[in-house]
C-alpha cells in the first residue's frame, strides 16, 4: 500500500487537524518557524517528576501505539519505580526510548511523522527524558528503515544547534513483528536480544534492567506539543475519555490510501471522505492492524474513531489502522497469506507461537483453498481457544484475534468455502500464483534466533 500523508487541500476543514505537521518535509528551522522554540522543561528532582506531568495528565494524552494506556501513568510509574530502588544502585537512572519500529504491516503513521516532523518527535523525547530523569534516550526503527538518513541528519542539526541536553541515539533491532513490542524492544536496547519477557514491563526492569519509558513516536510528538502549548489546549479537540488528535492509516478500497490526521471521535464515515472515498462495495473492515480485529461493513461507517467508539462496535482501535476489503477480492484468501506470516513471526520461546500458530495457519490456509471439512473447521476453532492467554507475549492472542473476527464477519464466506465454493468462483476459481493480495504481507519468513542468542533476525 502506498500510504501517503494528505495534502493541506485534502484537509477537511478543522483548524486542528494539522497539528503533527505531516503535511510538509519540515527541516530544523521550518520546525522551529512553525512551533518555536521548546521550553525549557523542569527536571525530575529525586522522587518528583518534573512539571511537565502534570500537564500531560491535564492533556488526557493515551499512548498511540496500540495500547492507548495513559501517558501521565506511564511518565509516573517509571519515576516510582526508580525511586524505590536502592540509592546506590546503578540501574535505578531511567532510560526513555521512543518506538517507530512500526512492526504493524499495514500501519505507516509513525513513518509519515518521522518523515515529515521528525524533530517533533525528537522534543518530545527530550522533554519526556527530563520529566523522568533518564540518562539515556534512543529513538528506535527497524534495522534497514529508509528513514535513517532523514533521521540521522536531523539529530545531526539538532546537536550543531546545541537543543538535547540529553543526546538521544538511533538504534536499530531486527525487522521483525514481535521486536517492536516494548519489553521486546528495551530487551534489544540493553541485551541485544528482540524477545519479550515477562513478567517484569519495562517500567519496572527494561533496557538492562533499567526503568524504562517506551512510548510511540506519535506519542512523543504529542508530548513535544503538550509542552509548548499545554494539556487544556491538547485537550480541545477529540472526544474527553482520549483527547487531541490521532493518525490513522486508511487503506484498501478507497480511492486515495494513505494517512490522514484527525480528532479521535471523528467517524469512520468522515475518515473515508478524507481519503476521497470507497472504489467497491465494502464487505469488512480490519480495525487495528493484524493484531487488530475485523467487522462487518454494515452500520461501521457511523463508528466514532476512538478507543471506547470503536469498542462498542466490535472493533480494535490499536494501531490506528483502518483497512477495507471489497467484493473484488476474498477476504479468506487475503487472511490466509497474512496469517501464515504471522505464524512466522514468533519470537520462538513459547508452544502456542512454535507449534499452535503454525496448525492454525495451516488450517486456514485449507480453508481459503475450499479444501476443509466441517470437522477440520472445528479443530481450528478448537486451537485458537487453547492458544489465547498462553502465550508468553500477546503475539498469539493477537493472531487468534484477527482469524475469529475474520470468521465472524466474513461468516457467509466461510459458509460457501466450507461448500467448496467462493464468492469470486464466477470470476476466478483457484487462487492466482504470485497473487500479492490486498493486505500487505511482508516475504514470509520462518520464525528464529540466532544461535549465540544475541539477535532476534
Amino acid at each position: 500500500m502506498g500510504a501517503r500523508s494528505r495534502s493541506a487541500a485534502m484537509q477537511t476543514e478543522r483548524h486542528d487537524m494539522g497539528r503533527l505537521g505531516i503535511e510538509t518535509r519540515s527541516s530544523l528551522s521550518m520546525h522551529l518557524s512553525q512551533y518555536g522554540d521548546l521550553p525549557g522543561i523542569d527536571q525530575r528532582r529525586g522522587k518528583e517528576p518534573g512539571s511537565l506531568i502534570v500537564e500531560v495528565e491535564k492533556s488526557g494524552l493515551r499512548g498511540r501505539g496500540g495500547g492507548w494506556f495513559p501517558t501521565f501513568r506511564k511518565l509516573a510509574a517509571v519515576v516510582d519505580s526508580s525511586s524505590n530502588m536502592g540509592r546506590f544502585d546503578r540501574s535505578r537512572h531511567p532510560v526513555v526510548i521512543a518506538n517507530a519500529m512500526e512492526g504493524e504491516p499495514a500501519s505507516a503513521k509513525d513513518a509519515v511523522l518521522l518523515a515529515s516532523s521528525p524533530h517533533l518527535v525528537f522534543d518530545g523525547i527530550t522533554a519526556a527524558a527530563a520529566t523522568i530523569g533518564a540518562t539515556d534516550a534512543f529513538l528506535a526503527l527497524h534495522r534497514g528503515s529508509k528513514l535513517l538518513p532523514i533521521l540521522t541528519k536531523a539529530l545531526d542539526e539538532r546537536q550543531a544547534a546545541r537543543l538535547d541536553p540529553l543526546r538521544i541515539s538511533l538504534v536499530t533491532p531486527p525487522a521483525r513483528y514481535v521486536a517492536s513490542e516494548e519489553s521486546a524492544l528495551s530487551h534489544w536496547v540493553g541485551d541485544g536480544v528482540a524477545t519479550p519477557v515477562y513478567p517484569d514491563r519495562p517500567f519496572q526492569k527494561g533496557a538492562a534492567g533499567r526503568p524504562t519509558l517506551v512510548n510511540n513516536a506519535e506519542t512523543m510528538a504529542h508530548l513535544g506539543l503538550i509542552a509548548r502549548y499545554g494539556g487544556d489546549w491538547f485537550a480541545e479537540v477529540g472526544v474527553p475519555s482520549a483527547p487531541g488528535t490521532t493518525l490513522v492509516t486508511v487503506g484498501g478500497c478507497v480511492s486515495d490510501p494513505g494517512v490522514v490526521e484527525v480528532p479521535t471521535g471523528t467517524t469512520v464515515r468522515e475518515i473515508l471522505a478524507m481519503c476521497g472515498g470507497t472504489t467497491d462495495t465494502v464487505r469488512g473492515y480490519l480495525t487495528g492492524g493484524y493484531g487488530g480485529g475485523w467487522v462487518p461493513a454494515a452500520g461501521f461507517e457511523d463508528t466514532p474513531w476512538d478507543p471506547d467508539g470503536t469498542r462498542a462496535a466490535g472493533a480494535v482501535i490499536g494501531a490506528s489502522v483502518l483497512f477495507l476489503v471489497g467484493e473484488s477480492v476474498c477476504p479468506l484468501e487475503e487472511m490466509a497469506r497474512v496469517v501464515a506470516w504471522m505464524a512466522g513471526e514468533s519470537a520462538g520461546q513459547c508452544g502456542p507461537c512454535v507449534y499452535g500458530l503454525p496448525s492454525i495457519s495451516d488450517d486456514f490456509h485449507h480453508l481459503a483453498m475450499r479444501h476443509i471439512s466441517d470437522d477440520e473447521m472445528q479443530h481450528m476453532k478448537v486451537r485458537l481457544s487453547l492458544i489465547q492467554g498462553r502465550g508468553g507475549c500477546k503475539h498469539p492472542d493477537g493472531t487468534a484475534r484477527f482469524i475469529a473476527t475474520g470468521l465472524s464477519a466474513f461468516a457467509d464466506e466461510v459458509a460457501l468455502h466450507l461448500d467448496r465454493r467462493c464468492s469470486l468462483a464466477i470470476t476466478r476459481q483457484v487462487v492466482r500464483p504470485g497473487n500479492p493480495g490486498l493486505l500487505p504481507v511482508p516475504t514470509p519468513r520462518l520464525a528464529l534466533v540466532d544461535v549465540d542468542g544475541r539477535d532476534f533476525e
